[in-house]
């Protein structure tokens, strides 16, 4: 059995236009970087991308996806950008920091 963690990565950008402008290949690429420098790996089912996807709901087909991972116990460490890629408002930065920490 092995002890590697299990590492995620969320990745969101607001609108079409970024999304077709290729800003969240940047996101993702910079966060696998991150990843390998710090000495991880992550898998495909790990990535959690929402293309196109407003950061004022939490509404998000990936985000759910997440959060029902994280609640599986599923990730140990998860990556991202920005607080502002997890949600656009504090309060829903807040809450989602507090609920991914708690599992």
């Amino acid at each position: 059995m092995s002890n590697a963690a299990m590492v995620a990565l969320y990745a969101r950008v607001s609108s079409e236009q970024q999304s077709k402008r290729g800003t969240i290949d940047s996101q993702i690429a910079a966060l696998k970087e991150r990843i390998q420098a710090d000495g991880a790996q992550i898998v495909e089912d790990m990535c959690f991308v929402d293309a196109g996807v407003s950061g004022a709901t939490l509404v998000r087909p990936h985000l759910e996806r997440l959060r029902d991972a994280a609640a599986l116990g599923a990730i140990d460490r998860l990556y991202i950008l920005s607080p502002d890629r997890l949600a656009r408002k504090y309060a829903y930065q807040a809450l989602l920091m507090e609920e991914l920490g708690s599992y």
